[in-house]
């Protein structure tokens, strides 16, 4: 009688993500570099002098909702499954 040996049977490496999956991922990156980029700036040189630009509209609405899009754009590529089978 043979035994079989669990080094005999090899496991299979497959990969988690796929293409679509990678794709997502950068995607998701650029929109949150983006409002990272969006967000910096409008400081003073001089700490005695106000500069209002820090409020503008681009720094607090349009930056972070774009970092937050991002987030979830990448939380979707994390979950997305590309193997499932749509019939």
């Amino acid at each position: 009688m043979s035994k079989k040996n669990k080094n005999d049977q090899k496991p299979n490496k497959e990969f988690i993500f796929q293409k679509k999956n990678y794709l997502f991922l950068f995607i998701g990156i650029a929109f949150i570099a983006l409002g990272f980029i969006l967000m910096s700036g409008g400081g003073s040189d001089d700490p005695n002098v106000f500069n209002p630009d820090i409020y503008s509209f681009r720094r607090i609405r349009l930056a972070p909702t774009l970092v937050l899009i991002g987030l979830g754009i990448q939380v979707y590529a994390i979950l997305l499954n590309p193997n499932k089978n749509k019939e």
